[in-house]
């Protein structure tokens, strides 16, 4: 089981303990012994006490019963007993007291996912989107060949074209925000089935928001505790976010990787650092391995999806079963991203340098700057010159004065690269 989730649920414990203990429902002495004993767990002082595999009951239930029986042999040793049968605290009556495996699992998933979000990918996608945006500005006068369905097309500037980058992970992020309220949203208090069976009527609430404490996170209880318990929704709606952030981040390092192929032989409009030899058998072959790195977990939390998809759609009545796999694969997506995010900005946005002399020379070898003249000549002259010049080798000026569509003054005057990466000037 993901350590997140072990100590999410360690967070869910001390909540439920302390609140137990502010309604009268747990004596003081047991309550602060199991809240010592949860913070040994986040601590990690207890991770080898926490063996079970994602692959169990659906509810989650023998992870829950395992953090049960941990906690209840540490608090009780903390207050002077022993471990086993005869220990102080017992791991359902006060342990998991106000409790059932189906609204405490749950609740350590949210947990979990709330956290990993905000601390580890949310950062690490702001970063690439300040280092592209500085590359954006730094390269915004270079003038380049656009391409569209993999043929030269009209020009565009280098900072143009990353901005679209910048552009794609903002809404990602917006995308992202957009799903931790739902996530926020704690099934804790519903216990079975989502009717609060063996509650205070003041529980749901108040440890909701003694998680929210605790954690500084705008953690809340769920408004209704059957969806809570029995869809998986947040979560999808939240991987689905994840999704779309891996199909950006592929688009990216494929474009990057594309645009810096060669050295000689490919497009080779971009450099990026030299992080490794790239070849056993090719003396001095650097390859794109961080593009590399990137697209294949993309490729996993795009898998991953599926898998919770399935998972979030097969609920039965009053609860979902598949919530180890679900949280399983939501973190690992999580890792992944951040990770991987945090890698290729370091050892290769941060790194990206363009190649001026390629980009010109492609630049001036493209037919698309035909694309200048139909406003001038119209279209099927333009056509006529550049199938010229592409038929019998010629530059698009010699076409064009060939065909005697328009003299040399006018091709210099309106075909002009830098004047085709905006809208036409009033």
């Amino acid at each position: 089981m993901p350590k997140a989730l072990i100590e999410a649920l360690a967070i869910t414990k001390r909540a439920a303990a302390g609140v137990n203990e502010s309604l009268g429902l747990l004596p003081a002495e047991k309550s602060q012994a199991i809240i010592a004993a949860a913070d040994e767990v986040l601590a990690g002082k207890h991770d080898t006490e926490f063996p079970l595999a994602v692959w169990q009951t659906g509810s989650g239930t023998q992870t829950n019963m395992n953090m049960n029986e941990v906690l209840a042999n540490r608090a009780s040793e903390l207050l002077g007993g022993e471990r086993g049968m005869s220990r102080r605290i017992h791991p359902n009556d006060d342990v998991n007291k106000s409790q059932s495996s189906n609204d405490v699992f749950p609740t350590a998933m949210h947990i979990a996912a709330v956290i990993a979000l905000h601390k580890t990918l949310l950062v690490q996608l702001k970063k690439i989107t300040a280092a592209l945006q500085q590359k954006s500005r730094a390269f915004a006068d270079i003038v380049k060949i656009g391409r569209t369905h993999l043929q030269d097309a009209t020009p565009l500037t280098l900072g143009q074209e990353i901005s679209g980058w910048v552009a794609m992970l903002q809404h990602n992020q917006r995308h992202l925000e957009n799903s931790l309220p739902h996530l926020a949203e704690l099934a804790l208090g519903g216990t079975a089935v989502g009717t609060g069976l063996n509650t205070h009527p003041q529980y749901a609430v108040n440890v909701a928001s003694e998680v929210a404490a605790f954690t500084g996170l705008p953690f809340v209880t769920a408004p209704n505790k059957f969806e809570a318990l029995s869809g998986c929704d947040a979560l999808v709606h939240a991987h689905g976010a994840l999704k779309g952030l891996a199909a950006s981040m592929m688009k990216i390092a494929n474009d990057v990787r594309w645009l810096a192929s060669g050295p000689r032989c490919g497009i080779g409009e971009l450099s990026i650092p030299e992080n490794e030899p790239g070849s056993s058998i090719m003396p001095g072959k650097v390859n794109p391995t961080q593009c590399e790195a990137m697209t294949m977990l993309c490729c996993q939390v795009m898998g991953n999806d599926v898998a919770i998809n399935i998972g979030g759609a097969s609920g039965n009545f009053e609860l979902n079963v598949y919530r180890p796999m679900i949280i399983h694969n939501f973190l690992q997506s999580v890792r992944l991203l951040a990770d991987g995010i945090d890698s290729f900005t370091r050892h290769c946005v941060e790194g990206i340098e363009p190649n001026r002399p390629r980009i010109e020379q492609l630049l001036n070898d493209s037919l698309m700057l035909v694309t200048a003249l139909n406003t001038h000549i119209g279209y099927d002259k333009a056509a006529d010159i550049a199938k010229t010049a592409h038929k019998q080798g010629l530059t698009l000026k010699a076409a064009a004065l060939q065909l005697g569509y328009l003299t040399e003054e006018e091709f210099d005057q309106w075909v002009r690269p830098e004047e085709m990466v905006g809208s036409l000037k009033a």
